[in-house]
């Protein structure tokens, strides 16, 4: 059976990032594998940073195959954990990026049997216990960040054939997205458990706030959402790229900066805001002081400065020419920079008062040649990666 690797994580990367439930988006991840790769089997091992161990949170395949949600907790010492997270066993997992039950085998029985070192002896078998306790032919761990995160489980496939490499290849691709996309959504479940605890009217009102904006202008429904989304994503590969070094507080001022970008746009007329034509000079620059206007709109709420540069300075440019301050290069906050790329390319692909939307092809064309003049060259290239694998 062929089946379009390529075209199934592109499908795949383009819908974890719109679920904001870790639980589900796991369920929806192995479900896809059990069903479209015809394994018997398959589940996902995922940290729990509360106790500080690994449990089998999702299982789905046949029945008298696959493992009982919450069967067993893994800490650390698990050799299965082990071999993917201790940087000594590296070489073991190799180019694969993944474990297979015959390969290890092979490691123990065979000829070449890595120098016959009885702790890595030890430790494979360990290895192969733990597999077969967990129906697993094969392992895929996901990383974030350079951690373990979660591991991947696959049971036999239904004809028995061995994993070919381009399968394990398209597991690691999504294991990766994976991982991204569930420490999004736990940042999502953190930020409603918080909001339960103390601050839900707080949450609540950020939100009525963000949406307040779409009930006047009729060309920009779900553009605050989309635009928080794209946002979070690429400031999410940023991280885990470790090309921005934040904390998980970052993600809450991104996400309430970007649900409230374009919150100024209250205090503008419908009469321009909905202008099915060219606007004048004069109503231009009504329009450009939109995000001053949102500033000042969201000072009683005494939001941290991540929030307010997120607000007041998506609309500068690199090169100095945007507004409201012109702020130039390194200037201009990093949440900013961020906004306004997702801002820009959410605008260009859809359809807008005075134009048809583009396509996404032209509007990435369109950032990429303004890298560096209107767009901020870090954010760009996190953007076109995710752009390109459809994430976004």
């Amino acid at each position: 059976m062929f089946i379009d690797f390529k075209k199934e994580l592109e499908s795949a990367s383009k819908g974890m990032i719109m679920i904001h439930d870790p639980k589900l988006l796991i369920k929806l991840i192995i479900r896809m594998i059990v069903r479209k790769l015809k394994v018997k089997h398959a589940g996902m091992l995922l940290f729990d940073p509360q106790k500080e161990h690994y449990v089998l949170s999702i299982s789905r395949g046949e029945a008298g195959v696959k493992i009982p949600q919450g069967f067993t907790k893994f800490t650390t010492e698990n050799p299965v954990i082990k071999l993917f997270s201790d940087k000594r066993y590296s070489h073991l997992v190799g180019d694969r990026n993944a474990i297979v039950l015959d390969d290890i085998t092979r490691m123990i029985w065979g000829e070449n049997i890595i120098e016959r070192d009885a702790n890595i002896t030890k430790l494979l078998s360990g290895v192969i216990e733990q597999m077969e306790m967990l129906n697993s032919t094969a392992c895929v761990p996901a990383y974030y960040q350079n951690n373990l995160l979660a591991i991947l489980l696959l049971g036999e496939k239904y004809d028995k054939s061995k994993f070919e490499q381009e399968e394990l290849d398209f597991f690691s691709a999504l294991a990766s997205d994976a991982a991204m996309a569930i420490r999004n959504a736990q940042l999502f479940e953190d930020l409603r458990r918080e909001a339960d605890r103390n601050r839900k009217q707080y949450i609540r009102t950020i939100i009525v706030l963000g949406s307040t904006i779409e009930a006047k202008d009729k060309y920009t429904h779900g553009h605050t959402e989309r635009v928080t989304q794209y946002s979070l994503a690429i400031a999410r590969k940023m991280a885990a790229d470790q090309e921005l070094e934040v904390t998980d507080e970052f993600f809450e001022r991104l996400y309430i900066g970007a649900l409230l970008h374009d919150i100024g746009k209250i205090g503008i007329p419908e009469n321009i805001l909905n202008k099915n034509g060219k606007l004048t000079e004069e109503e231009y620059a009504v329009i450009k002081g939109h995000p001053a206007k949102g500033e000042e709109i969201i000072k009683p709420l005494e939001l941290h400065e991540h929030c307010v540069s997120g607000i007041r300075h998506h609309h500068e440019r690199c090169d100095g020419t945007g507004y409201p301050d012109g702020l130039k290069g390194d200037a201009i906050p990093i949440v900013a920079c961020i906004i306004a790329t997702a801002d820009a390319y959410d605008a260009m692909i859809t359809d807008r008062p005075y134009r048809k939307a583009l396509t996404r092809e032209t509007a990435i064309d369109i950032i990429k040649s303004n890298t560096g003049t209107q767009f901020d060259p870090r954010v760009v290239r996190v953007f076109l990666d995710l752009a390109q694998r459809r994430v976004i």
